[in-house]
This record gives C-alpha cells, sequence and structure tokens, in this order.
C-alpha cells in the first residue's frame, strides 16, 4: 500500500479559500462532488469496502423566503450512505445553502426534495434529508424567554434596514418579544450571520407585525453583529418611545466562536442561555 500524492483531489476547481459572492440565487451548480475512491485507494480498498454506514451533516443555516417574501428557518440532518460514489465539499455546501436565502420556495417539502435531488446528481446517490423547524428545536435548547413573533402572517418587502415600518399604539406594556428570523451579513466577507433576537420593552404597544418586518430588513445588511443591535437599539427608541429597552440577540457561531451583544438602558444583566442553532 502507498500513499497517493497530496493533490490526488483536483482543488481547483473547489470554492475552498476563494473569495465569493454569498447573495447568489438558488443554483444548484454550486455544488462541487469529492470522489472517495483515491482515499479508499491509500488504504487499499480498490475492490470494495468491508463497512457500512453514513455521514452524517446538520446544517443550521438554512433559510428560504416563503411566497410572500418572509423568511423560514430551518435546520437541515443529511444522510449520506457511506457507499456514495462522491462526498461533497462542505464550503460547495454551504453556499449551495446561502443561495436559498432570497429565494422563494412554495412550502418546505418543495425545499426538501429540491435539496435531495441536488444532492443525488452530485452524490451518485441519493441522500436523506429531515428539516427541522424551530418548533422541533424548543426541547433541546435553554429557555428564550418570551413571545415568538415569528409566525405572523406578514408580507415583507424591505431586506435593508428600515425603521420606518415600525409602529406603536397608544397602550402602555411591559413585554417581551423574540424572533429567530434576525439575519445579516458581514461586512468584509459577506457571510450571512444568523441571530435569535429578543427584545424587552416597556414603553408604548409596538405593533408586533411592524416589528418583524423591522428585523427581518436587516437580511441583506452588512455590519457587525454588535453594530447592528446598537441600530435596532436606537430605532426602537426614537421611533417607538420605550422607557426601558433590552436587546439581546444570540448569533450564530463561526470560526468556533459566538457574538451576543446585550444593550440595555437599566441596570440587569443578560440572562444566561444558549439557542438550539448555537
Amino acid at each position: 500500500m502507498s500513499d497517493l500524492p497530496l493533490n490526488h483531489i483536483p482543488l481547483d476547481n473547489l470554492p475552498l479559500g476563494k473569495g465569493v459572492d454569498y447573495d447568489a440565487d438558488y443554483n444548484p451548480a454550486l455544488l462541487c462532488a469529492i470522489p472517495r475512491q483515491p482515499g479508499r485507494d491509500i488504504l487499499g480498498l480498490q475492490n470494495g469496502i468491508p463497512f457500512r454506514g453514513f455521514d452524517i451533516w446538520t446544517a443550521y443555516e438554512l433559510s428560504w423566503l416563503d411566497m410572500r417574501g418572509k423568511p423560514i428557518v430551518a435546520c437541515a440532518e443529511i444522510h449520506i450512505p457511506a457507499d456514495s460514489p462522491n462526498i461533497v465539499e462542505s464550503k460547495s455546501l454551504k453556499l449551495y445553502f446561502n443561495s436559498f436565502n432570497q429565494h422563494r420556495f412554495a412550502d418546505a417539502q418543495s425545499v426538501r426534495g429540491i435539496i435531495e435531488k441536488d444532492l443525488a446528481a452530485c452524490l451518485g446517490v441519493k441522500p436523506t434529508v429531515n428539516l427541522r423547524s424551530p418548533a422541533d428545536w424548543v426541547a433541546n435548547e435553554q429557555n428564550m424567554l418570551g413571545e415568538c413573533i415569528d409566525d405572523l402572517d406578514i408580507d415583507i418587502e424591505h431586506y435593508q434596514p428600515n425603521a420606518e415600518v415600525l409602529t406603536v399604539g397608544t397602550k402602555m406594556v411591559t413585554e417581551t418579544l423574540f424572533s429567530r428570523l434576525l439575519r445579516s451579513r458581514c461586512p468584509v466577507t459577506g457571510q450571512p450571520d444568523w441571530a435569535t433576537v429578543q427584545i424587552a420593552y416597556t414603553g408604548p404597544e409596538i405593533d408586533r407585525a411592524s416589528l418583524l418586518r423591522y428585523i427581518v430588513s436587516f437580511r441583506s445588511h452588512q455590519d457587525f453583529h454588535e453594530h447592528c443591535v446598537e441600530r435596532m437599539f436606537v430605532d426602537l427608541q426614537r421611533h417607538c418611545r420605550s422607557n426601558r429597552l433590552r436587546i439581546y440577540a444570540r448569533y450564530l457561531r463561526r470560526g468556533g466562536i459566538d457574538i451576543n451583544p446585550f444593550r440595555t438602558n437599566g441596570d440587569e444583566a443578560p440572562p444566561a442561555l444558549r439557542c438550539f442553532r448555537q
């Protein structure tokens, strides 16, 4: 048995280590296949494999738009048979999923079917794909206090920050709301950043549909996590006239690090919690 040279996998055609556009429309051509056999040749497995199994991938950054422009978030669990001719290069899979972000799909079943079809063409066999909605996450995460506003049935048009959509009523309330639909983009790389954001306030009651539209309006905005949360704080104070205000965003990690900005005009400390996708 002899080792193959390090260049036995053709890397020139892979996106790894290269600059990319993270806002392409849905594009299955982004998927890059890597043959399994060269790696198995190193192990002397030219005539078959003495095992069976699966590669189990979990994708936490899956999101698309419904037919009215509202974001849907999910996690994808993908089982790839060990006897598939190819594996999929990981960055190409990330780019492929990111190409869903601004594309409108009829429903989750349509998304699942498209993923299975596209991956089958890349892998050489059909994988098993399961989509986990936020309803599946609740039992596996620490409690995000407050009321989720993501199920509001609304149309959404703005994907850059727009505080003008915020409206309030005359009733004074104290409440805590949260959304899992916050997405912004890194100002340096353009990569998408995903978060659950919690807003606790005392003041005129904020119209929840307008608040959700405002949160989603960050979807194509390029800025650092910290600046996004501070912009939210300033906009809510100015447009909603909240007396007490606290905003806490729990961002997904990148490179093993998560950043979770907490801003308040009170003296409370950030609550200890961790979201399912973190």
